[in-house]
């Protein structure tokens, strides 16, 4: 059998082939070799039944362990469910759209010397998946980001993106200078669109590179013209020192990037077709956005307040990339 890269715990197959080894007298070395395991694990697993060597029965080793399993799993949601306080933060934290990293490593923060009060992520997710079915179940994991691949669509079925072709004026990221690649110094961003349900509206992302400040714009329209309005008037409001540049794909939403410089003294710079990756921050906070905006979303029936809120709890969450601070801290700190 292929050795794994990481450990698992033994399956029953596995353990009918030490059942098998050991009825056959041959060593622990030998049926581990034979495995792929090591020789301790398959010792382990033998010394752990009181029957000796050739007691050893692979069901009874397979039933005894699933009783492990399932009470060391018991006793995770045992540790939640006991302590009021700790439940209701996880809870109140979930709501908010918090990853139970984000939890974990917050609730180290404000109970540093409170252990019943520290939690590690896997207990929390283990605590959400083995709930009861039922409403409380569906509703809190429904707060947790999904794993998805790209968030971007496929540009031939996206209308925007439909006849792409080169934008007069525009200017390569290869020409970008360094400190933006290096997130050394504030205020460079990142663009893009998040289309709704039938491609019928979208909303506005922009990213700061170096705090992950995230600003929603809320959008009439998808035309060149409404979005260039639309992300000056949010970038016009921001302090001088934090308006370098924008980074943004080839989309013809933003033919009209000499005049959003013009209006705003913000560079647009633009990523090759089809290079995600060169925008990666504004694309993982897409997945983000995600979390509390499906796919399914009309955006037209999205109210101001609502997305603005949103921008608030997004800017408010720690991120594990600073440290477990919040982009908003690290804006803020950045202006004094």
């Amino acid at each position: 059998m292929k050795k794994e890269n990481c450990y698992q715990h033994l399956n029953l197959l596995e353990r009918e082939e030490i059942s098998r080894g050991l009825v056959l007298r041959q060593s622990l070395r030998a049926v581990a070799k034979r495995l792929g395991r090591s020789t301790s694990t398959i010792s382990r697993e033998v010394n752990q039944r009181n029957n000796g060597r050739f007691g050893y029965r692979a069901f009874q080793a397979e039933k005894a362990a699933a009783k492990r399993y399932k009470n060391h799993y018991a006793l995770k949601i045992k540790r939640i469910d006991q302590r009021t306080e700790l439940k209701n933060y996880i809870l109140r934290k979930l709501k908010l759209r918090w990853s139970p990293e984000q939890i974990a490593q917050n609730l180290k923060k404000e109970y540093p010397d409170d252990k019943t009060m520290n939690v590690s992520h896997e207990t929390i997710y283990t605590y959400l998946y083995l709930l009861p079915k039922g409403e409380l179940r569906k509703e809190l994991l429904s707060y947790l980001r999904q794993k998805r691949a790209w968030r971007r669509t496929k540009r031939k079925n996206n209308i925007i993106g439909a006849n792409r072709g080169k934008i007069p004026g525009m200017i390569s990221i290869e020409e970008r200078p360094k400190e933006v690649e290096d997130r050394i110094i504030p205020g460079h961003w990142e663009g893009d669109l998040i289309i709704g349900a039938k491609q019928q509206s979208a909303l506005g992302s922009i990213v700061e590179r170096t705090t992950r400040l995230v600003i929603l714009v809320p959008l009439k329209a998808r035309d060149a013209l409404t979005i260039r309005r639309a992300f000056a008037r949010e970038m016009k409001s921001l302090p001088k020192q934090v308006k370098r540049s924008l980074t943004y794909d080839q989309g013809s939403e933003m033919t009209e990037h000499k005049l959003f410089s013009k209006n705003t003294k913000i560079k647009v710079f633009f990523a090759h077709p089809g290079s995600p990756w060169e925008r990666g921050t504004c694309e993982n906070t897409n997945g983000l956005i995600r979390g509390f905006f499906p796919k399914s979303t009309d955006f037209n029936q999205i109210p101001r307040k609502t997305i603005k809120q949103t921008q608030g709890l997004l800017n408010a969450r720690p991120r594990k990339v600073l440290s477990w601070r919040t982009p908003s801290e690290v804006f803020n700190e950045l202006l004094h």
